[in-house]
């Protein structure tokens, strides 16, 4: 089966469209990681994703009457965009089907390069039962987006171009997988050349329809799948593609939207370039096998599949990615409700930088504060954090694997508190540097009670707080020499509607 796959991939037509991507270093995560670590530039092809191949390779086989008919696909984005430069290249029309949920990033560039296209259902599956119902009505040629064998080869020219670019020792290739085509095609060629590298899976924990059929030893359907990786939410692994992965596929491995998140943030630290979700989890599974096994010193290979991302989609991806590299911690603790408190907790978090600072009055006994800290895997886990907050007798509720929390309850932290009198209402703004929250508390001083404080930080020049006082009518006219003293610039906000609407 491998040399006939081989034969294939050797024959492809591939490059009237496509180009031959670099295989450059990653040099920040290869000295991060200790390893070798190799990016294949994938999002660098004129559809910004692999796709291209797989699609053209097809397409351009198609009899003279089967072009006559026209093409249709269903699909996510990327094959979306490979069959429409392929058909337009060739001449020929093409339909797209693609789900509601597809980025509209997606959907106007399938649309720029002249094809039909067709939102149907909100995910992959409903798309394609359009499509294939199109082929009955309308006698179009189906192009399948993994599970057709010349679109396997023609991501397998992917694979050809790796151990070209690379010919000296190889420990392994990690492969977004969706549906299967490009990680059966670089398995076949990989296998059959050089058998003792390894091919490593990849997919979302959400959406690991390859892991599943390799435990059950043959193709399953997911219930659902996760959507964040949207070019890989696939319910089952291809028919064609899972022949070829089940003996070939060494190893899959899954990874969490934060673990892809933080991978992101990798390839851009080291290329400057933004991938969408699914091109970066190759990135996300080397750095999960590296810290299970061990790995050092080995060449690894990390196949960047894609850059069609929203760029809406990037305010999650930032806030998200510290996470991920387990480099900020989300917890909850308690402290007494008195004047002097928020400074106490401070000193015990110590040089430590806070991210993130939630509270709102609620009762007279104790306060709940969510806060962010920034932590370090190696040199200050998460978990030594906690322990020392508990130690110094703050009682802590770790968030950090909270989705609820991380998703909503971050934003939420708040509301009116009716008990609170007095309040004023301020917002400040500081240089930002490590300690400067603390150093705020410290030049705000304990004398009067915080009923509401909120601080993230943003990475900018300039920290920005909303804070409210509980001042006595009695000591309100000492309010704006003690502000003054601060050295912030700030503003009274105690009259702004939307204080008043939300929290007053």
């Amino acid at each position: 089966m491998l040399e006939h796959y081989v034969k294939k991939i050797l024959n492809a037509r591939v490059y009237d469209v496509a180009q031959e991507t670099p295989l450059q270093i990653a040099p920040q995560l290869s000295e991060r990681l200790g390893n070798h670590i190799l990016l294949k530039r994938e999002d660098l092809q004129p559809v910004f994703s692999f796709k291209i191949r797989g699609a053209y390779n097809k397409i351009v086989q198609l009899s003279p009457e089967e072009r006559a008919c026209g093409v249709v696909t269903a699909s996510a984005g990327n094959h979306a965009q490979g069959v429409a430069l392929a058909a337009k290249f060739l001449g020929i029309k093409a339909t797209i089907v693609m789900p509601k949920t597809t980025p509209e990033i997606k959907v106007k560039a399938v649309r720029s390069r002249g094809a039909r296209v067709v939102l149907h259902g909100d995910a992959f599956p409903e798309a394609l039962a359009h499509s294939l119902k199109l082929v009955e009505e309308k006698g179009l040629v189906y192009i399948h987006p993994y599970d057709d064998p010349d679109v396997i080869a023609g991501q397998g020219t992917v694979a050809m171009e790796i151990l070209r670019q690379h010919q000296g020792p190889l420990h392994a290739v990690f492969v977004p997988c969706g549906g299967g085509g490009m990680i059966a095609g670089v398995a076949a060629y990989i296998k059959y050349v050089r058998p003792e590298v390894k091919i490593i899976g990849v997919e979302p924990v959400d959406s690991n329809c390859l892991q599943q059929a390799m435990a059950a030893g043959e193709r399953v359907v997911l219930p659902q799948v996760g959507l964040f990786a949207d070019g890989v939410a696939v319910t089952q692994i291809g028919q064609y593609t899972f022949e070829i992965c089940r003996d070939h596929v060494d190893e899959v491995i899954t990874v969490s939207t934060d673990e892809i998140c933080a991978a992101m943030k990798d390839i851009y630290d080291d290329t400057r370039s933004i991938t969408e979700p699914a091109g970066a989890l190759a990135v996300a599974g080397i750095k999960k096998y590296v810290e299970r096994t061990q790995l050092k010193g080995e060449n690894l290979v990390a196949i960047d599949s894609g850059a069609n991302v929203n760029f809406d989609r990037l305010r999650h991806v930032a806030e998200r990615a510290e996470l991920g590299e387990q480099r900020e911690a989300i917890i909850a603790v308690t402290i007494p409700e008195q004047p002097g408190s928020f400074k106490r907790f401070c000193e015990a978090v110590g040089k430590r930088q806070i991210t993130e600072f939630n509270y709102r009055y609620h009762t007279d006994g104790t306060a709940h504060i969510f806060v962010g800290v920034q932590t370090h895997p190696d040199l200050d886990p998460r978990a030594a954090l906690v322990e020392h907050l508990r130690e110094q007798g703050f009682p802590v509720l770790d968030l950090t694997e909270n989705e609820l929390a991380k998703l909503h309850i971050r934003h939420m932290v708040g509301g009116h508190a009716d008990a609170v009198t007095s309040e004023r209402v301020f917002r400040f703004e500081f240089p930002e540097r490590p300690g400067a929250l603390f150093n705020f508390l410290n030049k705000l001083g304990g004398r009067w009670n915080i009923s509401m404080f909120h601080y993230r930080n943003h990475g900018a020049a300039d920290g920005r707080v909303l804070a409210a006082l509980q001042v006595p009518k009695e000591e309100q006219q000492m309010l704006a020499a003690a502000l003054d003293k601060i050295g912030y610039p700030y503003w009274d906000e105690t009259e702004n509607p939307a204080y008043q609407l939300f929290l007053g």
